[in-house]
């Protein structure tokens, strides 16, 4: 019998190659939430970085979690569509703010999360070599999840404001429509548009949405429009759906989340609203990818937007994001540091280009060879013990130097930690430049 011997035996660990798509997407590169995972920062670490809240969702909402669970149907399988429940809570909600009499079997999709239901529309709508542009800094799943259907990026940058004053809004965040008509090839099948955005916290404007549909109409292109912060929109900012612009209904795709809507991220429910010739084969992909979402979760879902104006939830929560707002940017205010006042979501973006560190620093491998604000966000997580997110991953390598400048902050914690979190900034007082 043949043996097998140390010095004969070839290397089996990598047999057969991995698709290429995954280079193309970034996907096998250690990413920025691995980097500052909470197992790699001080233990003691007030994690400000990563978006998902410290504290529970209404209890009316896990209330109605645990009666479905309780239950039989809930507990097997869903249609594919959704469960008819939520999906006729989602027609109650949002076909006022549409203007439209939804159907609920044709032009509404349950997900799972907003982030599969964006994938589906990719996995449906994009040939091979097909282009979607996205507005720089963009949300970090839009990249893998275009070019693992075929898709290729094209980057058209948000311009932040040129001024040196200290206090900016993220309205000063703007496009630049020559830039953007450039950027249109033959081959442009669609166009990202988020708002309220990630990470600037920017709520795009009337205006602004209508340059955008002109495009989108001149060029027959389709509009991914990714509102999963709508229900948090400050200072009595407008909500501008771009679906309701004239002719704009029909090459919509209106994306929204149970996770943010309820501090619920981890349940994992989403919806799309879009017309029946979008609906269906987004429908085929989904079914394909996971054929149904979470059940009883989706019969909480229904329930939380069934009693969600009856209870003034979503007032009543913007208001407690709004104290949470503040809490950070008048620490951001005594720091002297520039920042930017979100009009929108639960981030906020902090000029981080004044915070100095030595250069001998002991960085982890993981953050050198990146953009200074990889090194600047470890050093306070390290030395401030307050976490956040460096900006210049949500953008491609040519503009990276555009985010470099800023760290993302994110507020959709509990007061206290806040405010504990805050007595730590003050720290960085100390390496600030002048």
């Amino acid at each position: 019998m043949a043996t097998n011997s140390s010095s004969t035996r070839t290397d089996r660990s990598n047999l057969v190659p991995f698709s290429s798509r995954l280079k193309e997407g970034k996907a096998l590169a250690q990413d920025v939430w691995s980097i500052f995972a909470a197992a790699n920062l001080p233990a003691d670490c007030i994690n400000l970085g990563q978006g998902y809240m410290n504290f529970a969702p209404p209890k009316w909402v896990t209330e109605a979690a645990k009666e479905a669970l309780q239950s039989v149907a809930p507990n097997h399988y869903s249609h594919p569509r959704g469960r008819i429940r939520l999906r006729e809570a989602i027609k109650a909600f949002y076909g006022p703010q549409l203007h439209r009499d939804l159907d609920v079997e044709s032009e509404i999709l349950v997900t799972s999360g907003a982030n599969e239901g964006q994938y589906s529309v990719f996995t449906a709508f994009l040939e091979q070599g097909d282009e979607v542009i996205m507005f720089e800094p963009f949300f970090d799943q839009y990249l893998p999840s275009v070019t693992f259907n075929g898709g290729k990026p094209v980057y058209v940058p948000l311009h932040p404001p040129k001024d040196s004053k200290l206090k900016s809004s993220s309205s000063e965040w703007v496009i630049d429509f020559d830039e953007l008509r450039r950027a249109i090839t033959p081959r442009t099948k669609m166009i990202i548009v988020n708002t309220p955005h990630n990470p600037v916290g920017k709520v795009f404007t009337k205006q602004e949405l209508e340059g955008i549909a002109s495009i989108a109409e001149e060029f027959n292109l389709l509009v991914m429009s990714d509102e999963v912060y709508d229900c948090l929109v400050f200072d009595g900012k407008e909500h501008v759906r771009i679906a309701n612009l004239p002719g704009m209904w029909d090459r919509t795709i209106t994306v929204c989340s149970a996770g943010k809507a309820f501090a619920a991220t981890g349940w994992r429910i989403g919806w799309l609203i879009a017309p029946a010739y979008i609906i269906q084969p987004t429908l085929a992909a989904t079914t394909r990818i996971v054929f149904c979402s979470n059940s009883p979760l989706q019969e909480a879902a229904a329930s939380g937007l069934e009693q969600a104006k009856e209870r003034k939830f979503f007032e009543t929560q913007l208001a407690e994001y709004a104290e949470r707002r503040q809490i950070i940017c008048d620490a951001f205010d005594q720091l002297g540091l520039k920042y930017t006042v979100p009009e929108g979501s639960y981030f906020i973006l902090l000029d981080i280009s004044q915070v100095k560190f030595p250069e001998d620093y002991p960085f982890p491998k993981s953050v050198l060879g990146r953009g200074r604000d990889f090194r600047a966000c470890w050093f306070i997580a390290v030395e401030v013990g307050v976490s956040s997110i460096p900006v210049s991953e949500f953008y491609c390598e040519e503009h990276a130097n555009i985010g470099e400048a800023y760290a993302r902050f994110a507020f959709c914690k509990d007061v206290d930690t806040l405010k504990a979190a805050v007595e730590r900034l003050y720290r960085l007082k100390d390496y600030i430049e002048a």
